[in-house]
């Protein structure tokens, strides 16, 4: 785990003012990476948030690619001297300001923002066993956690294909749905669309073939994290689901928040990682000393939903649920890294690891519809009238992260939005 430094510094501020603005996400405590293409044109570029700035750091002169894959394939001391660089670049008083603030800052309004990284290889896991419960209630309801949640960090192989950044706007999937037991299939616009709470985890460098990565450096090849969105067309996934899970109800978009925010940066709000003593312990390759102290991430995480017609009126998004990673989470990052490479799979850097729906011990810490609306059969009441069992064509859906903890500067992950367009 990453200890403390000077680029974590409370009493730290920026020469660029609006990184020191109360609330900001992206003060110089926080520095997370990003791609993008200034709009005056330009190919993709690697910059670092500060305020409503960015840094182009090839343009600074600190690295030598617009690759970003290729940053992230760097070690950890390697990229860790890289954030203390920029840290001290970007700090009140420093000799590059003059420089930097003349050819390397850019605005992130004249800016477009990329996928972060190519993204080789998509995993989804299930972290989260307040979710897992409350969904396996729904669909099995004498048995809604299976025996091996609690043994194994469940997972399915995803679709990079498909998965966009915020700002995405995608077509209402089709698929076949049973529209009862006694009834044939029939293809069709998914009728009950949701979208997931998640966090996403970006690989730094990966391993090789047939070598597992071991709990005690697991996250050593986690270059950050980022929020995500992992879309679901819940009535064609009952049906297709088994035996070999999830198909089109998963693949045909998942969206991602431009920047990753660095393991290092969130140093300061890990918390200890405990199960309780009467709960089924972790076998030995996923249990650590440093899993157990600080393997927990302590990032608020909020659900906002703006309707078409509230979109239309000026009205601004209302807040779904609030909750906590560190308190949804039943697996780690390193654990679920660990289990990942164990069989000697490889991962690269780029890869993206999804958590699973964070959904948190409380009703109104739920990270879908499906738990909030208990399946469509209680739809939400919005101040505007209108009422969600499931998306509708038009809806924007948008997830805000952040930590919090006292003796630490605020800092954020931004968001990550996309908006549903009617099926093809």
């Amino acid at each position: 785990m990453t200890n403390l430094n000077s680029t974590h510094d409370p009493q730290l501020r920026s020469w660029v003012a609006s990184a020191n603005a109360a609330g900001c996400d992206f003060p110089i405590q926080n520095l997370p990476f990003g791609t993008f293409v200034p709009n005056e044109g330009g190919g993709p570029r690697i910059g670092v948030a500060i305020g409503d700035q960015i840094l182009d750091l090839r343009a600074a002169g600190l690295i030598a690619t617009h690759d970003m894959n290729v940053l992230m394939a760097a070690g950890p001391a390697e990229r860790s001297a890289l954030r203390a660089a920029i840290s001290q670049g970007l700090a009140e008083g420093s000799s590059e300001r003059a420089d930097w603030e003349k050819s390397a800052l850019v605005p992130q309004s004249a800016v477009t923002m990329q996928l972060p990284c190519r993204i080789g290889d998509y995993t989804d896991f299930y972290t989260s066993v307040h979710h897992a419960t409350t969904v396996g209630k729904q669909f099995r309801p004498d048995n809604p956690l299976l025996p091996n949640y609690k043994w194994i960090p469940i997972g399915y192989h995803g679709r990079a294909s498909s998965v966009g950044v915020s700002g995405q706007r995608f077509k209402r999937p089709k698929g076949q749905i049973k529209p009862s037991p006694d009834a044939p299939p029939v293809l069709a616009p998914t009728r009950k669309l949701d979208y997931e709470l998640e966090l996403g985890f970006f690989i730094a460098g990966g391993n090789a073939l047939g070598e597992p990565i071991g709990i005690e450096r697991a996250e050593e090849h986690l270059f950050g994290v980022t929020l995500f969105n992992d879309w679901s067309a819940r009535d064609i996934q009952p049906w297709e689901y088994q035996p070999l899970g999830p198909f089109l109800s998963k693949n045909f978009a998942s969206t991602v928040s431009p920047w990753i925010v660095t393991t290092e940066a969130l140093a300061p709000f890990r918390a200890k990682f405990e199960r309780a003593a009467d709960d089924v312990q972790p076998l030995p390759y996923l249990e650590s000393p440093a899993n157990r102290e600080s393997g927990a991430l302590g990032i608020t995480l909020e659900v906002w939903l703006q309707t078409a017609k509230m979109r239309e009126a000026g009205q601004p998004p209302v807040m779904l649920s609030h909750g906590n990673a560190a308190e949804a989470a039943y697996w780690t990052v390193a654990q679920l890294i660990t289990h990942h490479t164990v069989n000697g799979c490889n991962l690269q850097p780029g890869d993206l690891l999804g958590s699973g729906t964070l959904s948190g011990p409380k009703p109104e810490e739920a990270g879908s519809l499906l738990e909030l609306t208990t399946g469509g059969k209680n739809p939400i009441q919005l101040p505007n009238g209108e009422s969600r069992g499931f998306l509708e064509d038009g809806d924007t859906l948008v997830m805000r992260g952040y930590c919090e903890r006292a003796g630490a500067v605020r800092i954020g992950l931004g968001e990550v939005s996309a908006t549903v367009l009617p099926a093809a």
